[in-house]
């Protein structure tokens, strides 16, 4: 009878690190103080074997300015996520060093440090890939954004996103409220309002609420407690929403009507804003103000358009009127009201807002079932 033998088990790759190319003693203690404080650990060599072994797979490259002209001339393959670190801030060649390299920018040290270190520490937290946020307003008040904020953002962790919902409305009641989880532990927007500069996203995921009432372990919640806070500055807002693209595949913001700075940033680097409007004419009036704020901020809107329309007004024809490319629209679902009440988070499994919303986060997120966070 043969005799079973172990096969030898393969050891494990270890994770690519960022490389730095340089001979430059000095650039090399300043990279290595960096990238310490970023908690990464950067691979710093000059030696040719070296550097074309591990050229393309490196998640990050650094090039030092003592050696751009030869790994220009070296044959290496054209790739995104190279840095060259120039010497002078007067040397106007050092432009063209960086276009020869195929160098995504230049940068000089100790003027772009905080910027490296930055790229340092998100290739330390995977990748450096960005979550889709999402931002929705409503076009009048009572219109429902905070429902829908919450419909997508459980629907998105359904799916199997990592999924971070903000509240950016200090006057809307707490959209902790809309899933009911008010009661439940962890941190709010008191405790980031300092905040300013980068911050660890896994961090941040690990500190926030999340949605169990809803029956969404995925969903990471921040939301207002019941104290005197009303404003959050930009800077914290910022780093909260940079954190949270790190860390999630989709972040939602619901944000009031009047958008403060904060507000001002969270749109700035939105994927997209709906705009929910009722079909009425006069929340489409009032809509067409909502919507001339947001104009003088970003490009990226959309309407959602939540019906019946008691006069009989086609959502087209909203749409046409406000000038927006039309997201869907959200028939009326009798019981919704009373499932909010009752701390029930929306969408139920079947009807019009979860129709809306799977069809919505599918196309934003190309694959759902892929959370970056288990």
């Amino acid at each position: 009878m043969p005799r079973h033998q172990l096969r030898p088990v393969p050891e494990p790759t270890p994770p690519a690190r960022p490389l730095a190319i340089t001979g430059d003693e000095q650039l090399t203690d300043q990279l290595g103080r960096i990238a310490a404080a970023a908690g990464v650990d950067l691979l710093v060599t000059s030696d040719p074997p070296v550097i074309r072994r591990d050229y393309a797979g490196a998640p990050l490259i650094i090039v030092g300015d003592d050696l751009a002209p030869v790994i220009a001339c070296a044959g290496l393959p054209r790739r995104a996520g190279v840095l060259l670190v120039g010497r002078d801030l007067d040397d106007g060649d050092v432009w063209q060093r960086g276009v020869r390299l195929g160098a995504e920018d230049v940068l000089h040290l100790p003027d772009h440090e905080r910027y490296l270190a930055q790229r340092l520490a998100d290739v330390a937290e995977g990748g450096g890939g960005r979550g889709h946020r999402v931002v929705v307003v409503g076009g009048r008040g009572g219109a429902g954004a905070s429902t829908l904020a919450g419909a997508l953002a459980v629907t998105g962790a359904r799916a199997g996103l990592a999924t971070m919902l903000v509240d950016g409305d200090p006057l809307g009641g707490g959209i902790d409220l809309v899933l009911g989880e008010e009661e439940t532990g962890g941190m709010r927007w008191p405790a980031l309002v300092d905040t300013d500069g980068r911050i660890s996203g896994q961090a941040l995921r690990a500190e926030l609420p999340r949605a169990d009432a809803a029956g969404v372990t995925e969903l990471a919640v921040l939301s207002w407690d019941r104290g005197d806070l009303l404003t959050v500055p930009r800077p914290a807002m910022r780093a909260v929403l940079e954190a949270g693209e790190r860390a999630h595949d989709l972040v939602v913001v619901d944000l009031p009507r009047a958008c403060d700075e904060a507000g001002v940033e969270a749109l700035t680097g939105a994927a997209v804003t709906l705009l929910l409007v009722p079909a009425e004419v006069r929340a489409v009036a009032a809509a067409g103000r909502v919507l001339t704020g947001l104009r003088r901020v970003t490009s990226r809107i959309q309407l959602v358009v939540r019906g019946p329309a008691p006069s009989g007004l086609p959502a087209e024809s909203i749409a046409g009127s406000l000038g927006l490319e039309l997201a869907g629209e959200i028939s009326a679902e009798p019981g919704l009201a009373g499932m909010l009440d009752r701390g029930q988070a929306p969408p139920r499994r079947r009807g019009p807002l979860a129709a809306f919303c799977a069809e919505f986060v599918a196309d934003l997120v190309p694959s759902p079932g892929y959370g970056r966070v288990a």
